[in-house]
């Protein structure tokens, strides 16, 4: 990769942080700066949904430190990470912290900033794009479609304690959001279904899963708010997953740009006979 390339990017300061998204898993959407801080930190604190692929581009000698955390899985605790960032900033360290998709995004990376702030640590934000856009993109699915909606709502599925979060507004989203977009739902997307078609939402509604968004291993499963529970248990997908719910799912036949190259046969415009009133 060309030096020209870097030449005017910053440097990552001994002794201090930098928290980097690495975007929902194809290193080709890794930005610049994300590349640039692979190719000079010491250590590298990643998650479990960083792409190997992303690593690789690390600096030869570089240590690699899993920090990855799994539903229902034993996982390292937040707090421990965190102040693990300021043990390796203290030693002179270069350190990347290295997060799955955008690190302000569902990602804890703005608790880790404050603790970096709490112990005088220097750090630098480099955002990522998020697994709720780039990965629906890599299916075919765009948040947006001026046809649909002009509202976008992204929520967790589940709270720190493992549960669907009880502060969820689900009939404000319901009646308000005409696409709404989960991360890690798919554990309880029986509960989340029954929450939305009990505030309004008709259970043949348009759902899709997009497991191991942006990746070789990449699965769609499409399926409506009142079959997704049933459709997730038959299919037997597993996370990491980005779920969908909205008419913007439809649009999948037409856009499914990745199936189009393994030879899938695109739809027209499913909303082409609406009549157009004004942009989004």
């Amino acid at each position: 990769m060309s030096d020209a390339l870097f030449s005017g990017l910053p440097n990552i300061d001994p002794g201090s942080v930098w928290l980097v998204g690495a975007g929902p898993g194809d290193p080709g959407l890794l930005t610049l700066h994300a590349v640039n801080a692979l190719r000079q930190a010491d250590v590298i604190v990643h998650d479990a949904l960083v792409n190997s692929d992303c690593l690789a581009l690390s600096k030869p000698g570089a240590v690699l430190e899993f920090a990855g955390k799994r539903g229902g899985k034993p996982s390292p605790k937040q707090r421990d990470i965190s102040l693990r960032l300021v043990e390796l900033a203290r030693q002179g360290k270069r350190v990347l912290r290295l997060k799955g998709g955008d690190p302000f995004v569902f990602g804890r990376g703005g608790e880790e900033a404050l603790t970096l702030v709490e112990h005088g640590v220097s750090f630098r934000i480099v955002p990522g794009i998020t697994a709720g856009i780039g990965g629906l993109a890599y299916a075919g699915i765009p948040v947006t479609h001026r046809e649909v909606n002009h509202a976008v709502t992204f929520l967790t599925g589940h709270d720190s304690s493992g549960l669907v979060p009880d502060r969820i507004n689900w009939e404000g989203i319901a009646k308000g959001s005409p696409v709404i977009v989960m991360y890690m739902a798919m554990k309880h997307i029986g509960q989340i279904a029954s929450n939305l078609i009990a505030a309004g939402r008709s259970p043949d509604e348009p759902v899709a899963f997009v497991c191991n968004a942006a990746t070789r291993e990449q699965t769609v499963l499409e399926t409506t708010l009142g079959r997704a529970e049933a459709d997730v248990v038959a299919s037997g997908l597993q996370p990491p997953a980005i779920v969908v719910v909205g008419e913007v799912v439809l649009l999948r036949q037409s856009l499914d740009w990745m199936g189009a190259l393994e030879g899938r046969v695109l739809v027209g415009d499913p909303f082409a006979s609406r009549a157009v009133r004004g942009g989004a």
